[in-house]
Protein backbone atom coordinates (compact mmCIF):
# COMPACT_ATOMS: atom_id res chain seq x y z
CA UNK A 1 0.00 0.00 0.00
CA UNK A 2 1.27 3.50 -1.23
CA UNK A 3 2.11 5.92 1.32
CA UNK A 4 -0.28 8.99 0.72
CA UNK A 5 0.73 13.02 0.44
CA UNK A 6 -0.41 16.42 -0.10
CA UNK A 7 2.92 17.45 -0.70
CA UNK A 8 6.33 15.16 -1.55
CA UNK A 9 9.07 16.69 -2.25
CA UNK A 10 11.98 15.31 -3.97
CA UNK A 11 15.13 16.74 -2.60
CA UNK A 12 16.06 18.54 0.90
CA UNK A 13 17.89 21.27 -0.19
CA UNK A 14 17.26 25.37 0.61
CA UNK A 15 14.85 25.31 -1.85
CA UNK A 16 13.17 21.50 -0.67
CA UNK A 17 13.24 21.75 2.95
CA UNK A 18 11.52 25.07 2.80
CA UNK A 19 9.00 23.72 0.36
CA UNK A 20 8.49 21.00 2.63
CA UNK A 21 8.29 23.50 5.99
CA UNK A 22 5.99 26.04 4.37
CA UNK A 23 3.81 22.99 2.89
CA UNK A 24 3.72 21.47 6.56
CA UNK A 25 2.48 25.07 7.69
CA UNK A 26 0.06 25.20 5.64
CA UNK A 27 -1.89 22.36 7.12
CA UNK A 28 -0.25 19.51 3.99
CA UNK A 29 0.70 16.57 4.85
CA UNK A 30 4.01 16.30 3.60
CA UNK A 31 6.87 13.74 2.87
CA UNK A 32 10.36 14.58 1.62
CA UNK A 33 13.05 12.32 -0.22
CA UNK A 34 16.61 12.80 0.20
CA UNK A 35 19.28 10.38 -0.96
CA UNK A 36 21.95 11.89 0.64
CA UNK A 37 22.15 14.57 4.02
CA UNK A 38 18.92 16.63 4.85
CA UNK A 39 20.14 20.36 4.19
CA UNK A 40 21.49 18.85 0.57
CA UNK A 41 24.20 20.48 -0.92
CA UNK A 42 24.58 24.33 -0.10
CA UNK A 43 24.23 23.21 3.77
CA UNK A 44 26.64 20.69 3.53
CA UNK A 45 29.01 21.10 1.01
CA UNK A 46 28.22 24.78 -0.33
CA UNK A 47 27.03 28.30 0.95
CA UNK A 48 28.03 27.67 4.56
CA UNK A 49 31.00 25.23 5.26
CA UNK A 50 32.42 27.68 2.16
CA UNK A 51 32.01 30.46 4.32
CA UNK A 52 32.80 29.30 7.13
CA UNK A 53 36.12 28.42 5.67
CA UNK A 54 36.04 31.60 4.38
CA UNK A 55 35.84 33.67 7.82
CA UNK A 56 39.16 31.70 8.44
CA UNK A 57 40.98 32.98 5.75
CA UNK A 58 39.64 36.33 6.83
CA UNK A 59 40.66 35.95 10.16
CA UNK A 60 44.20 34.84 8.94
CA UNK A 61 44.57 37.73 6.96
CA UNK A 62 43.78 40.41 9.86
CA UNK A 63 46.48 38.41 12.01
CA UNK A 64 48.49 39.02 9.15
CA UNK A 65 47.94 42.18 9.25
CA UNK A 66 47.81 43.09 13.06
CA UNK A 67 50.23 46.06 13.24
CA UNK A 68 47.90 48.20 10.89
CA UNK A 69 45.77 48.21 13.61
CA UNK A 70 48.30 49.21 16.21
CA UNK A 71 48.71 45.38 17.43
CA UNK A 72 51.19 42.74 17.23
CA UNK A 73 50.73 39.07 16.71
CA UNK A 74 54.03 36.23 16.27
CA UNK A 75 54.17 33.39 14.80
CA UNK A 76 51.35 33.11 12.95
CA UNK A 77 50.22 29.69 11.17
CA UNK A 78 47.75 28.29 9.07
CA UNK A 79 46.24 25.14 10.62
CA UNK A 80 44.34 23.88 7.10
CA UNK A 81 43.56 20.59 8.52
CA UNK A 82 41.56 22.42 11.79
CA UNK A 83 40.51 25.16 9.27
CA UNK A 84 38.53 22.19 7.36
CA UNK A 85 37.14 20.69 10.83
CA UNK A 86 35.85 23.84 12.02
CA UNK A 87 33.81 24.41 8.25
CA UNK A 88 32.65 20.42 8.89
CA UNK A 89 31.16 21.06 12.47
CA UNK A 90 29.42 24.26 11.21
CA UNK A 91 27.95 21.87 7.92
CA UNK A 92 27.04 19.08 10.39
CA UNK A 93 25.34 21.87 13.15
CA UNK A 94 23.20 23.13 10.65
CA UNK A 95 22.42 19.70 9.01
CA UNK A 96 21.17 18.38 13.09
CA UNK A 97 19.45 22.05 12.81
CA UNK A 98 17.11 21.08 9.56
CA UNK A 99 16.47 17.05 10.88
CA UNK A 100 14.77 19.32 14.26
CA UNK A 101 12.72 21.39 11.64
CA UNK A 102 11.30 18.32 9.82
CA UNK A 103 10.19 16.62 12.98
CA UNK A 104 8.71 20.04 14.42
CA UNK A 105 6.76 20.25 11.37
CA UNK A 106 5.80 16.71 11.05
CA UNK A 107 7.14 16.26 8.11
CA UNK A 108 8.09 12.13 7.10
CA UNK A 109 11.77 11.71 5.72
CA UNK A 110 12.55 9.10 3.01
CA UNK A 111 16.08 8.47 2.49
CA UNK A 112 17.04 6.93 -0.30
CA UNK A 113 16.72 8.05 -4.33
CA UNK A 114 13.29 9.14 -5.71
CA UNK A 115 12.20 8.28 -9.35
CA UNK A 116 9.04 9.77 -10.35
CA UNK A 117 6.60 6.39 -11.63
CA UNK A 118 3.80 9.30 -12.72
CA UNK A 119 2.74 12.80 -12.51
CA UNK A 120 1.74 11.47 -8.71
CA UNK A 121 3.49 8.77 -7.75
CA UNK A 122 7.39 8.23 -6.71
CA UNK A 123 9.45 4.92 -6.28
CA UNK A 124 12.07 5.62 -3.21
CA UNK A 125 14.80 2.97 -2.95
CA UNK A 126 16.74 3.17 0.17
CA UNK A 127 16.87 2.41 3.82
CA UNK A 128 13.93 0.52 3.68
CA UNK A 129 14.11 -0.85 0.78
CA UNK A 130 11.61 0.05 -1.70
CA UNK A 131 8.86 2.40 -1.01
CA UNK A 132 6.26 3.78 -3.28
CA UNK A 133 5.07 6.97 -2.21
CA UNK A 134 2.04 9.11 -3.85
CA UNK A 135 0.67 12.28 -3.38
CA UNK A 136 -1.36 15.23 -4.99
CA UNK A 137 1.51 17.14 -5.71
CA UNK A 138 5.12 16.62 -6.15
CA UNK A 139 7.89 19.38 -5.74
CA UNK A 140 11.01 18.49 -7.85
CA UNK A 141 14.18 19.69 -5.71
CA UNK A 142 17.10 17.56 -6.84
CA UNK A 143 19.71 20.51 -7.39
CA UNK A 144 22.97 20.63 -10.00
CA UNK A 145 26.45 19.53 -9.56
CA UNK A 146 29.32 20.68 -10.67
CA UNK A 147 30.33 20.24 -14.37
CA UNK A 148 33.35 18.57 -15.33
CA UNK A 149 35.59 19.16 -18.17
CA UNK A 150 34.97 16.13 -20.59
CA UNK A 151 39.21 16.16 -21.16
CA UNK A 152 40.22 16.23 -17.06
CA UNK A 153 37.28 14.65 -14.96
CA UNK A 154 37.60 16.24 -11.36
CA UNK A 155 39.78 12.84 -8.75
CA UNK A 156 39.94 14.14 -6.03
CA UNK A 157 43.52 14.01 -6.17
CA UNK A 158 45.15 16.67 -8.29
CA UNK A 159 41.70 17.94 -10.06
CA UNK A 160 39.12 19.20 -7.35
CA UNK A 161 35.48 20.48 -7.81
CA UNK A 162 34.43 22.99 -5.02
CA UNK A 163 33.25 19.63 -2.65
CA UNK A 164 37.19 18.32 -2.69
CA UNK A 165 38.31 22.19 -2.28
CA UNK A 166 36.23 22.08 0.98
CA UNK A 167 38.08 19.05 2.37
CA UNK A 168 41.21 19.05 1.14
CA UNK A 169 43.82 16.32 2.13
CA UNK A 170 47.02 18.49 1.33
CA UNK A 171 47.08 22.45 0.71
CA UNK A 172 47.80 23.33 -2.83
CA UNK A 173 51.19 25.22 -3.24
CA UNK A 174 50.55 26.46 -6.98
CA UNK A 175 46.55 26.63 -7.66
CA UNK A 176 45.00 27.19 -10.73
CA UNK A 177 41.91 28.15 -10.81
CA UNK A 178 39.24 27.41 -13.83
CA UNK A 179 36.35 29.88 -14.30
CA UNK A 180 35.92 33.06 -12.13
CA UNK A 181 32.05 32.93 -11.36
CA UNK A 182 31.53 33.27 -7.73
CA UNK A 183 32.75 29.91 -6.81
CA UNK A 184 35.98 30.05 -8.38
CA UNK A 185 36.85 33.33 -6.78
CA UNK A 186 35.74 31.90 -3.33
CA UNK A 187 38.46 29.52 -3.59
CA UNK A 188 41.09 31.29 -5.39
CA UNK A 189 40.41 34.08 -2.57
CA UNK A 190 40.22 31.55 0.19
CA UNK A 191 43.71 29.32 -1.16
CA UNK A 192 45.11 32.70 -1.85
CA UNK A 193 44.68 34.28 1.65
CA UNK A 194 45.87 30.68 3.14
CA UNK A 195 49.33 31.09 1.10
CA UNK A 196 48.97 29.36 -2.08
CA UNK A 197 50.54 31.16 -5.70
CA UNK A 198 46.57 31.45 -7.23
CA UNK A 199 46.16 31.92 -10.66
CA UNK A 200 42.78 32.10 -12.20
CA UNK A 201 42.21 31.63 -15.59
CA UNK A 202 38.85 32.97 -17.44
CA UNK A 203 37.59 32.69 -20.88
CA UNK A 204 35.52 35.81 -21.09
CA UNK A 205 37.52 39.28 -21.07
CA UNK A 206 36.92 40.15 -17.73
CA UNK A 207 36.29 38.10 -14.49
CA UNK A 208 32.99 37.76 -12.27
CA UNK A 209 31.82 38.69 -15.66
CA UNK A 210 27.75 38.58 -14.73
CA UNK A 211 28.58 41.11 -12.62
CA UNK A 212 28.86 45.07 -13.74
CA UNK A 213 32.12 45.94 -15.42
CA UNK A 214 33.19 48.48 -12.90
CA UNK A 215 32.60 45.65 -10.31
CA UNK A 216 34.77 43.23 -12.27
CA UNK A 217 37.53 45.71 -12.81
CA UNK A 218 37.87 46.95 -9.44
CA UNK A 219 38.12 42.80 -8.36
CA UNK A 220 40.87 42.61 -10.85
CA UNK A 221 43.04 44.93 -9.43
CA UNK A 222 42.40 44.05 -5.96
CA UNK A 223 43.33 40.49 -6.64
CA UNK A 224 46.29 41.09 -8.79
CA UNK A 225 47.36 43.36 -5.48
CA UNK A 226 47.20 40.28 -3.59
CA UNK A 227 49.80 38.27 -5.52
CA UNK A 228 46.99 36.75 -7.42
CA UNK A 229 47.59 36.03 -11.24
CA UNK A 230 44.14 37.06 -13.52
CA UNK A 231 44.53 35.70 -17.38
CA UNK A 232 41.15 36.92 -18.70
CA UNK A 233 40.56 36.07 -22.53
CA UNK A 234 42.17 32.68 -22.05
CA UNK A 235 40.99 28.85 -22.85
CA UNK A 236 41.96 25.43 -21.25
CA UNK A 237 44.02 23.28 -23.89
CA UNK A 238 44.58 20.54 -22.03
CA UNK A 239 45.41 19.21 -18.36
CA UNK A 240 48.08 16.60 -18.05
CA UNK A 241 47.51 14.90 -14.70
CA UNK A 242 50.01 13.00 -12.67
CA UNK A 243 50.63 11.78 -9.07
CA UNK A 244 53.06 14.77 -8.74
CA UNK A 245 50.79 17.73 -10.35
CA UNK A 246 49.01 19.00 -13.29
CA UNK A 247 51.00 20.09 -16.25
CA UNK A 248 48.34 22.75 -17.98
CA UNK A 249 48.30 24.32 -21.55
CA UNK A 250 46.66 27.53 -21.47
CA UNK A 251 45.93 29.65 -24.72
CA UNK A 252 46.05 33.31 -23.68
CA UNK A 253 44.09 36.17 -25.58
CA UNK A 254 46.69 36.73 -28.43
CA UNK A 255 46.30 33.22 -29.14
CA UNK A 256 49.75 32.45 -27.84
CA UNK A 257 50.12 28.63 -25.72
CA UNK A 258 52.04 28.36 -22.71
CA UNK A 259 52.23 25.47 -20.49
CA UNK A 260 52.42 25.88 -16.96
CA UNK A 261 52.62 23.29 -13.95
CA UNK A 262 50.34 23.06 -10.88
CA UNK A 263 50.45 21.11 -8.03
CA UNK A 264 45.96 20.88 -8.20
CA UNK A 265 43.14 22.63 -10.29
CA UNK A 266 40.09 23.79 -8.93
CA UNK A 267 37.16 23.15 -12.39
CA UNK A 268 34.37 25.81 -11.57
CA UNK A 269 33.10 25.97 -14.47
CA UNK A 270 29.28 26.20 -14.35
CA UNK A 271 27.15 23.33 -13.14
CA UNK A 272 24.40 20.57 -14.30
CA UNK A 273 21.42 19.73 -12.84
CA UNK A 274 20.57 16.90 -11.37
CA UNK A 275 17.52 16.16 -13.60
CA UNK A 276 18.88 12.45 -15.45
CA UNK A 277 16.65 9.43 -14.41
CA UNK A 278 13.98 10.53 -12.32
CA UNK A 279 11.53 9.78 -14.81
CA UNK A 280 11.14 13.06 -16.42
CA UNK A 281 11.35 11.51 -19.71
CA UNK A 282 8.57 9.00 -19.34
CA UNK A 283 6.28 12.37 -17.98
CA UNK A 284 7.43 14.59 -21.19
CA UNK A 285 8.43 17.00 -18.87
CA UNK A 286 10.10 20.16 -21.15
CA UNK A 287 13.58 20.52 -20.53
CA UNK A 288 16.16 23.08 -21.74
CA UNK A 289 20.16 21.53 -21.09
CA UNK A 290 18.74 19.13 -18.64
CA UNK A 291 16.66 22.19 -16.81
CA UNK A 292 13.09 21.68 -15.90
CA UNK A 293 11.06 24.52 -17.74
CA UNK A 294 9.24 26.17 -15.00
CA UNK A 295 6.12 28.77 -14.40
CA UNK A 296 6.58 31.94 -12.21
CA UNK A 297 5.39 29.50 -9.50
CA UNK A 298 7.29 26.63 -10.10
CA UNK A 299 4.47 25.10 -12.51
CA UNK A 300 6.10 22.01 -14.97
CA UNK A 301 3.48 21.35 -17.48
CA UNK A 302 2.17 18.57 -15.98
CA UNK A 303 -0.62 18.60 -13.79
CA UNK A 304 0.48 17.57 -10.55
CA UNK A 305 4.30 17.87 -10.69
CA UNK A 306 6.44 21.39 -9.87
CA UNK A 307 10.38 22.19 -9.72
CA UNK A 308 12.32 24.45 -7.77
CA UNK A 309 15.81 25.54 -7.22
CA UNK A 310 19.00 24.93 -9.02
CA UNK A 311 17.24 22.02 -11.55
CA UNK A 312 15.34 24.82 -13.33
CA UNK A 313 17.04 28.29 -14.95
CA UNK A 314 18.67 30.10 -12.91
CA UNK A 315 20.07 32.27 -11.11
CA UNK A 316 21.33 29.41 -9.26
CA UNK A 317 21.01 31.05 -5.92
CA UNK A 318 20.18 29.15 -2.38
CA UNK A 319 18.00 32.34 -1.83
CA UNK A 320 16.37 32.18 -5.11
CA UNK A 321 15.68 28.43 -4.29
CA UNK A 322 13.70 28.65 -1.10
CA UNK A 323 11.77 31.91 -1.92
CA UNK A 324 10.72 29.59 -5.21
CA UNK A 325 10.03 26.83 -2.44
CA UNK A 326 7.83 29.07 -0.70
CA UNK A 327 5.76 30.15 -3.69
CA UNK A 328 5.18 26.93 -5.13
CA UNK A 329 3.98 25.49 -1.65
CA UNK A 330 1.66 28.25 -1.08
CA UNK A 331 0.49 27.58 -4.96
CA UNK A 332 -0.25 24.28 -4.25
CA UNK A 333 -2.22 24.91 -1.15
CA UNK A 334 -4.70 27.15 -3.23
CA UNK A 335 -5.13 25.11 -5.47
CA UNK A 336 -6.00 22.42 -2.74
CA UNK A 337 -8.82 24.89 -1.91
CA UNK A 338 -6.47 27.30 0.59
CA UNK A 339 -8.42 30.43 0.23
CA UNK A 340 -6.19 32.29 2.06
CA UNK A 341 -2.60 32.11 0.47
CA UNK A 342 -2.26 34.44 -2.13
CA UNK A 343 1.38 33.41 -3.72
CA UNK A 344 3.68 35.89 -6.38
CA UNK A 345 5.48 35.01 -8.96
CA UNK A 346 9.26 35.39 -8.53
CA UNK A 347 10.80 38.31 -10.26
CA UNK A 348 14.23 37.68 -11.37
CA UNK A 349 15.19 41.00 -11.18
CA UNK A 350 14.79 41.27 -7.84
CA UNK A 351 16.99 38.84 -6.68
CA UNK A 352 20.08 39.22 -5.22
CA UNK A 353 23.61 38.27 -5.88
CA UNK A 354 26.81 37.62 -3.21
CA UNK A 355 30.41 36.30 -3.43
CA UNK A 356 32.22 36.45 -0.55
CA UNK A 357 35.93 37.04 -1.73
CA UNK A 358 38.05 39.32 -0.15
CA UNK A 359 37.00 42.19 -0.83
CA UNK A 360 32.99 41.16 -1.22
CA UNK A 361 30.88 41.35 -3.97
CA UNK A 362 27.24 42.20 -3.75
CA UNK A 363 24.41 43.01 -6.69
CA UNK A 364 20.90 43.28 -7.78
CA UNK A 365 19.35 44.12 -10.68
CA UNK A 366 20.84 45.63 -14.14
CA UNK A 367 24.44 46.42 -14.52
CA UNK A 368 24.84 49.91 -16.25
CA UNK A 369 25.62 47.88 -19.16
CA UNK A 370 22.60 45.86 -19.66
CA UNK A 371 20.50 49.34 -18.28
CA UNK A 372 21.44 50.85 -21.37
CA UNK A 373 21.49 47.84 -23.73
CA UNK A 374 17.72 47.49 -22.62
CA UNK A 375 16.68 51.67 -23.77
CA UNK A 376 17.06 53.07 -20.55
CA UNK A 377 18.45 56.73 -20.28
CA UNK A 378 20.20 56.32 -17.01
CA UNK A 379 21.36 58.07 -14.06
CA UNK A 380 24.52 56.33 -12.07
CA UNK A 381 25.85 56.81 -8.84
CA UNK A 382 29.18 56.14 -7.73
CA UNK A 383 30.97 56.50 -4.19
CA UNK A 384 33.80 55.23 -2.48
CA UNK A 385 34.44 53.69 0.73
CA UNK A 386 37.15 55.94 1.13
CA UNK A 387 35.00 58.50 1.80
CA UNK A 388 33.05 57.07 4.42
CA UNK A 389 34.13 57.54 7.83
CA UNK A 390 33.07 54.16 9.41
CA UNK A 391 35.21 52.39 6.51
CA UNK A 392 38.44 54.20 7.38
CA UNK A 393 38.08 53.53 10.71
CA UNK A 394 37.66 49.52 9.91
CA UNK A 395 40.97 50.03 8.14
CA UNK A 396 38.50 48.64 5.24
CA UNK A 397 39.05 52.09 3.02
CA UNK A 398 38.93 49.48 -0.64
CA UNK A 399 35.70 49.56 -2.59
CA UNK A 400 32.45 51.21 -3.85
CA UNK A 401 28.83 51.47 -4.03
CA UNK A 402 27.05 51.90 -7.53
CA UNK A 403 23.57 52.66 -8.31
CA UNK A 404 21.53 52.91 -11.45
CA UNK A 405 18.52 54.51 -12.01
CA UNK A 406 15.76 55.77 -14.46
CA UNK A 407 16.63 59.40 -15.60
CA UNK A 408 12.98 59.32 -16.51
CA UNK A 409 11.15 57.59 -13.93
CA UNK A 410 13.42 57.22 -10.64
CA UNK A 411 13.12 53.93 -10.33
CA UNK A 412 15.79 51.82 -8.99
CA UNK A 413 17.54 49.57 -11.66
CA UNK A 414 20.35 47.99 -10.00
CA UNK A 415 22.52 48.29 -7.42
CA UNK A 416 26.31 47.22 -7.61
CA UNK A 417 29.13 46.85 -4.53
CA UNK A 418 32.51 46.01 -3.43
CA UNK A 419 33.97 46.42 -0.23
CA UNK A 420 33.95 45.12 3.16
CA UNK A 421 30.34 43.35 4.41
CA UNK A 422 28.66 44.40 1.18
CA UNK A 423 26.61 41.34 1.19
CA UNK A 424 24.82 42.75 4.43
CA UNK A 425 24.62 45.77 3.08
CA UNK A 426 22.85 44.99 -0.40
CA UNK A 427 19.82 43.69 1.56
CA UNK A 428 19.01 47.38 1.75
CA UNK A 429 18.72 48.07 -1.49
CA UNK A 430 16.45 44.81 -2.52
CA UNK A 431 14.03 46.09 -0.07
CA UNK A 432 13.67 48.96 -2.14
CA UNK A 433 13.06 47.36 -5.39
CA UNK A 434 10.92 45.21 -3.93
CA UNK A 435 9.24 48.30 -2.70
CA UNK A 436 9.49 49.86 -5.86
CA UNK A 437 11.29 52.94 -4.63
CA UNK A 438 12.53 55.93 -6.51
CA UNK A 439 15.58 57.90 -5.89
CA UNK A 440 13.29 60.47 -3.91
CA UNK A 441 12.51 57.51 -0.55
CA UNK A 442 15.98 56.67 -0.80
CA UNK A 443 17.11 60.58 -0.80
CA UNK A 444 15.00 61.53 2.11
CA UNK A 445 15.75 57.91 4.20
CA UNK A 446 17.93 58.55 7.03
CA UNK A 447 21.24 56.35 7.09
CA UNK A 448 22.24 55.99 10.73
CA UNK A 449 25.78 57.21 11.19
CA UNK A 450 28.59 56.10 11.41
CA UNK A 451 28.22 52.69 9.16
CA UNK A 452 28.90 51.57 6.13
CA UNK A 453 25.37 51.87 4.76
CA UNK A 454 25.73 55.60 4.30
CA UNK A 455 27.76 55.16 1.64
CA UNK A 456 24.20 53.82 -0.20
CA UNK A 457 22.65 57.38 0.52
CA UNK A 458 25.67 59.20 -1.45
CA UNK A 459 25.27 56.35 -4.01
CA UNK A 460 21.59 57.34 -4.47
CA UNK A 461 22.85 61.63 -3.96
CA UNK A 462 25.22 61.17 -6.41
CA UNK A 463 23.39 59.58 -9.00
CA UNK A 464 21.83 63.32 -9.24
CA UNK A 465 25.01 65.43 -8.18
CA UNK A 466 23.86 65.66 -4.68
CA UNK A 467 26.73 63.66 -3.16
CA UNK A 468 27.58 65.14 0.38
CA UNK A 469 31.12 63.50 1.07
CA UNK A 470 32.69 63.68 -2.79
Amino acid sequence: MADKYDVIVLGSGPGGYVAAIRAAQLGLKTAIVERELLGGICLNWGCIPTKALLRSAEIFHYMQHAKDYGLAAKEIEADLEAVVKRSRGVAKQLNQGVTHLMKKNKIAVHMGTGTLTGPNTLEVKGEKGTETLNAKHIIVATGARARDLPFAPADGKRVWTYRHAMTPKEMPSKLLVIGSGAIGIEFASFYNDMGADVTVVEMMDRIVPVEDKDVSTFLEKSLTKQGMKIRTKAGLESLDVSDKGVTAKIKDKDGKVSTEEYSHVIVAVGIQPNTENIGLEKLKVKTDRGFIQIDDYGRTGVKGLWAIGDCVPGPWLAHKASHEGVTAAEAIAQELGNKDVHPHGLDRNNIPGCTYCHPQIASVGMTEAKAREAGYDVKVGNFPFIGNGKAIALGEAEGFVKTVFDAKTGELLGAHMIGAEVTELIQGYVVGKTLETTEAELMQTVFPHPTLSEMMHESVLAAYGKALHI
